[in-house]
């Protein structure tokens, strides 16, 4: 009698392997039960909206909300890209909500943001990536809120021609596009981005709007060298970057790219010390920095020094 072969138990064939490493004393999240919080929370589900604070599981979402700051994410909660960092759900997103820039400027509104982040998910289904619907977005958001202050953080527009200058031709403040990490580890953090791209996308927003301030971001503990990091600023320098985020990378789930270690308070410290001596005119540096992470104070800082920047 042929012995039967026992089949694999399903859930032993997808046993995770990158564990997740156990966070330091300095990285911990913070739980709420403001009232500022919960309004903040009503404001978002009412008008449907999604924000990247909670599709990609900020670990800062307490603190902001808490100052009613949300980071406000359009085009939906479905990416088309993989990126082997990113908590955001990946698949065929839905359509476009043509209400959105209205529901957008009324959040604005209703939370009295003074400096507001809008970004997106990847949109490589649509003909233009999606730079017309930030366009809508953001000339509703001014036309609502006169005297708030706009930051994008935008997509690459990978393989979309020049759709990217539709979104600089609504003139928000800040045009922001995160590099996320260095050169030799984008395939495998990035597989459907490129690093000179997303260069080149920086660059050429300044020099399509010398009056947007450029911004881009940088994770660090997936592996990388002091010297490749140091490598990004010069390149994001060339590039006429204004503003650098350095933040520490959460690995989000067994699932994702494994987290090399984690970087020290006093490391973030050297690193945004050396920013500054290169020349970026905004730098926050820390374990819990993230794109939108005290964007409107920061920003508040740099506008009162304005006239003499430009």
């Amino acid at each position: 009698m042929t012995q039967k072969i026992k089949p694999r138990h399903p859930e032993k064939v997808k046993n995770p392997i990158n564990p997740i490493k156990k966070k330091p004393e300095w990285i911990r999240s913070k739980l709420s039960n403001s009232k500022e919080f919960f309004l903040t929370k009503t404001i978002v589900n009412k008008n449907n909206l999604v924000t990247v604070c909670q599709e990609a599981n900020c670990p800062n979402i307490t603190e902001c909300w808490s100052k009613r700051h949300a980071t406000f994410m359009i085009m939906g909660d479905t990416c088309t890209r993989a990126c082997a960092f990113c908590d955001v759900k990946t698949g065929k997103p839905g359509k476009l909500d043509v209400l959105e820039p209205i529901k957008i400027s009324q959040a604005v509104k209703k939370l009295s943001l003074k400096h507001v982040v809008i970004t997106s998910v990847d949109r490589d289904d649509l003909e233009d990536g999606g730079s017309d619907h930030f366009f809508q977005v953001i000339n509703q958001t001014r036309k609502i809120n006169p005297n708030t202050t706009i930051e994008v953080l935008t997509p690459d527009f990978l393989r979309k021609g020049e759709s990217y200058k539709k979104v600089l031709e609504a003139n928000p403040d800040v045009f922001n596009h995160n590099i996320e990490t260095v050169p030799s580890l984008y395939l495998k953090v990035r597989p459907g981005s490129r690093y000179f791209a997303s260069l080149e996308l920086l660059k050429n927003a300044k020099k399509i709007n010398k009056n947007v301030f450029t911004k881009s971001g940088i994770m660090v503990g997936l592996g990388e060298s002091k010297d490749e990091i140091l490598q990004v600023m010069d390149d994001l320098k060339s590039a006429d970057v204004d503003f650098l985020t350095i933040g520490q990378y959460l690995q989000p789930s067994v699932k994702h790219f494994p987290l090399d270690r984690y970087y020290t308070p006093q490391e973030f410290e050297e690193l945004g010390a050396i920013a500054k001596a290169k020349g970026f005119l905004l730098v926050s540096s820390s374990p819990l920095t993230r794109s939108s992470y005290h964007a409107d104070e920061d920003f508040a800082k740099l506008q009162q020094n304005r006239i003499n920047i430009h």
